[in-house]
């Protein structure tokens, strides 16, 4: 019989384990590796009409290590790809303080992505600048890496505009963005680039680097959440709006508390401008 990770969770406390070793082995044993199939419909101002219902699949921070297995991964890659999105944004932080060992492995663990319109990447502050976009370039995606690209989707211009993690001046992003012509999606890693993608206009950015705050506890809510305008989930700002990913992987501790894994998959709906 399968077990619920609410069922499970409800399990260790009505067991009597309700301590912290016994949520902390809860969420590194179990919670960690629960990963969660997540569908959200995201209002872009000014959508063309042609990219109504069109649908991004997000995969980020994969963290591939020897806290993040290769078998986590797989897992995430299937599920993105049993939906079938239009279109796939990878948000960056592939492997863990740049250890080169699992760039080439979590290259090969992507591979499998593939979508209509293609496969997109930034790079996270745990990516080095030459060989991680290397080998995701080997496997066919396209690295953004502080510029932009023109897609077209049913015969409409989509602006996919991409930046590195320490790119946060609005000069830079804004030349990385190029035209505010048609519809733009920002990809930048850190959801705290919301403020310059606000100020210039952007109607669209996808982010992760918080991993949903990855211990979330109750009563209290994420432990980063005074770093980030948005640690996860749909949110807006004037025209902007945001989508933070949860992630894949971990940092520090391989523990994830109320904050399962996820892949998603975002509907755009159009929205008129103000």
């Amino acid at each position: 019989m399968t077990v619920s990770r609410r069922n499970l969770l409800e399990g260790v406390v009505a067991s009597g384990v309700g301590t912290m070793a016994g949520v902390v082995g809860y969420g590194a044993g179990f919670e960690r590796h629960h990963l969660e199939m997540v569908t959200a419909e995201v209002p872009v101002s000014g959508l063309a009409p042609d990219l109504e219902g069109l649908r991004v699949g997000v995969l980020t921070d994969v963290h591939h290590s020897r806290m993040v297995p290769a078998d986590d991964v797989a897992r995430a890659v299937a599920r993105l790809m049993a939906a079938a999105p239009d279109l796939i944004v990878l948000g960056g932080d592939y492997v863990t303080w740049g250890d080169r060992q699992f760039v080439g492995p979590v290259a090969e663990l992507l591979a499998p992505l593939a979508a209509p319109h293609g496969v997109f990447a930034v790079l996270g502050n745990h990516d080095d600048d030459r060989d991680m976009p290397a080998a995701l370039a080997a496997k066919g995606f396209t690295v953004l890496k502080d510029q932009r690209t023109v897609v077209s989707v049913r015969g409409t211009t989509l602006n996919i505009a991409g930046i590195r993690f320490w790119t946060r001046r609005p000069g830079p992003i804004g030349r990385a963005i190029g035209t505010t012509e048609g519809t733009t999606l920002l990809l930048a890693h850190d959801p705290r680039r919301l403020t310059e993608a606000s100020a210039l206009g952007v109607p669209l950015v996808i982010s992760g680097h918080t991993h949903g705050g990855q211990v979330v506890v109750p009563g209290f809510g994420a432990l980063a959440r005074r770093q980030f305008p948005v640690v996860a989930g749909v949110a807006r700002r004037e025209t902007t709006s945001i989508f933070v990913s949860r992630g894949i992987g971990t940092i520090y501790v391989p523990v994830r508390i109320n904050c399962p894994p996820e892949v998603a998959v975002l509907t755009l709906r159009g929205e008129a401008i103000p």
